[in-house]
């Protein structure tokens, strides 16, 4: 996940203009139902400093659903329910969840080694990486999340520059700076590392429009109709790589869906997508970050101060993005929050602030 970096120009105006606002967004601005667990001058105050408030950045959308109803809907001018907003680091359990979809079939194993063809020659160090060291952030590769010079992080380089082309390449080509599962070290580049296993599971061949294709149809049939992720869009780099660490688009509402499916257990719509025992992975601290589990961010005090230890329940987990993307899962309160924008380093602060007095109206903290 990036954070408050300069990015490729073009890359960064794409990403605007997918998210800009239109004149046929949809009329809906701001809605509030009655929920027996909070007042709704309650919840209205709660949420207005979260788009009023200068200091913490631009909000464009946000949803509160609890116990699977939508209890509050915000949007700014100029957005509404059809907007498609990018995902950032979101996209992360995305990946994630269709790697347990494929570990319940059968075809991946969470504590073999990863197959990755680059690691694979005998004596190569990195061989030893399983995918539970890849989703818990723990592969020990040497990649570099962020940093000055901005030329100088990997991030930046696979998604803009000399990896663009061939990002899993890229991100699978770097040695190891810490023997594997002994430290965590949060990075995009690893996430891609997991979308092309979950490609090459699916198919052998490498041409790009074939990768391509058998990753939509997988994402299509076990993740976007089964939840009714109807505006689900990902992108890809030119070797047919979702690019699973970054860049996934959706509407407000199809973010709150998602929320939903991982509060309900990998449940949606009475049945079970995914395995109830992969979700609590995903939700379990890992070895070397008590504020992430599986792909998720968890609200545990850390040094890592991605959500609001000191405000809501320790069981919520959350789907966090650079620029200030949340997806805010509290099991304990039958809550999923979202909210999506544009904040720097700085406006983030009093806005995880916000979002920590917004859950903490509701009981089960």
């Amino acid at each position: 996940m990036l954070r408050a970096q300069p990015l490729c120009i073009l890359t960064a105006l794409a990403a605007l203009v997918a998210a800009a606002p239109s004149d046929s967004a949809d009329p809906v601005r701001y809605t509030l139902s009655p929920d027996p667990a909070v007042s709704t001058d309650g919840l209205r105050a709660a949420i207005a400093p979260i788009f009023d408030s200068g200091e913490m950045g631009d909000t464009r959308a946000l949803i509160v659903m609890r116990n699977g109803r939508i209890i509050a809907e915000r949007y700014a001018p100029g957005y509404g329910p059809d907007t498609k907003l990018p995902s950032w680091s979101v996209a992360k359990t995305v990946t994630a969840v269709l790697v347990g979809i494929l570990v319940s079939d059968g075809r991946l194993a969470l504590d073999a080694p990863a197959p990755v063809p680059a690691w694979s020659r005998p004596g190569d160090p990195r061989g030893a990486i399983t995918l539970r060291h890849l989703l818990t952030m723990s592969a020990g590769l040497d990649h570099i999340e962020t940093g000055e010079p901005v030329a100088r992080a990997d991030t930046n380089r696979m998604l803009f520059t000399r990896g663009a082309q061939d990002m899993a390449a890229y991100a699978e080509s770097k040695p190891l700076a810490h023997a594997p599962g002994s430290a965590f070290t949060y990075s995009t580049p690893t996430s891609v590392i997991l979308a092309d296993i979950v490609t090459r599971s699916l198919t052998d061949s490498t041409d790009p429009e074939a990768r391509r294709a058998a990753m939509t149809t997988f994402l299509d049939q076990r993740l976007k109709v089964p939840l009714g992720l109807t505006s689900l869009t990902p992108e890809f780099d030119a070797h047919g790589t979702m690019i699973g660490g970054s860049f996934v688009h959706m509407t407000a509402r199809d973010y709150a869906r998602f929320g939903e499916f991982l509060r309900n257990q990998g449940r949606a719509d009475g049945r079970q997508i995914l395995s109830e025992r992969w979700v609590a992975f995903m939700r379990r601290p890992s070895a070397h970050e008590p504020a992430y589990g599986g792909h998720v961010w968890l609200n545990r005090e850390s040094e890592h101060d991605e959500l609001f230890a000191d405000q809501g329940p320790s069981s919520l987990f959350a789907c966090v993005g650079h620029q200030g993307q949340y997806v805010l899962i509290s099991p304990a309160q039958g809550l999923t929050v979202v909210r999506l924008g544009i904040s720097t380093t700085e406006q983030r602060v009093p806005l995880r602030k916000a979002l920590g007095r917004l859950v903490n109206l509701f009981p089960g903290t």
